[in-house]
């Protein structure tokens, strides 16, 4: 039986397993699906030798960016977001290939342009810098959107530290995306210091967090009337898209 599974520090509340467990049941695939927690970053070729039937991983927080090291091939995206979420391991004549894939990107285009498609001259900042950030970056400067990284330690000009958020730069990037951790379960009292007391109904509140289902950043914004959405279909979407991917391994 193939074994596929998922790369990350505290995976214990993730969704994938489920998922994917689910998927494989109902559709009949000879496959499972494993969490391999890791405290550092993992020696992938170790975890192969020791899983002899794994055929692909699924990456998250905070390794996205950190296995890039690791990989033999990258496709375009992954190389110019600079970050993996998804790994096939291409198995031939007893020579393993790992090639790393980015499919945040297309959960998060599909799942945010419904929300901004009919706005102009949208700015967005971005609350965080890691894998999911870039991911994000990535989507926005296809779309032509002026952005900002936000992080508690700014280190390049295009990344602005919370303190700095002014009710203008408020007024002025009513796109607002949280790819930090912030808010997600256990710690769901958590949120990103913005001042949401300068958010308005022309403002627009995307969480990469799924669980829970609305975090105090979602309800904080739509308490000012902001229109906010949560990142669980982004989530499927981008599961989906790495089954296509391990899906092709398979034949």
């Amino acid at each position: 039986m193939d074994l596929y599974g998922l790369i990350g520090r505290s995976l214990k509340h993730s969704f994938s397993g489920d998922y994917f467990a689910k998927k494989f049941e109902k559709e009949k695939i000879d496959a499972s699906y494993q969490l391999f927690e890791s405290e550092d970053i993992p020696d992938l070729k170790e975890l192969l030798a020791k899983n002899p039937e794994l055929r692909g991983l699924n990456v998250t927080i905070p390794y996205k960016r950190q296995l890039i090291q690791q990989m033999d091939e990258l496709n375009e995206v992954a190389e110019t977001v600079g970050g993996i979420n998804v790994v096939d391991v291409h198995r031939k004549n007893g020579s393993v290939k790992l090639r790393g894939y980015n499919t945040d990107v297309y959960g998060i285009e599909m799942s945010l342009k419904p929300l901004i498609e009919k706005r102009e001259q949208l700015r967005a900042l971005i609350l965080g810098t890691g894998g999911a950030a870039h991911a994000v970056a990535y989507v926005l400067r296809k779309w032509g959107i002026y952005y900002y990284y936000v992080s508690r330690n700014p280190r390049k000009l295009i990344e602005l530290n919370y303190t700095w958020l002014t009710p203008k730069i408020i007024e002025d990037y009513q796109l607002i995306i949280n790819t930090t951790p912030l808010g997600m379960y256990p710690h769901v009292e958590t949120f990103p210091e913005i001042p949401y007391d300068k958010l308005t109904k022309d403002h627009i509140l995307f969480d990469l967090v799924y669980n829970p289902e609305e975090t105090v950043f979602l309800k904080k914004g739509k308490a000012q009337g902001a229109q906010t959405k949560n990142g669980l279909e982004m989530l499927h979407l981008q599961a989906e898209e790495s089954w296509k991917i391990w899906k092709k391994n398979r034949k």
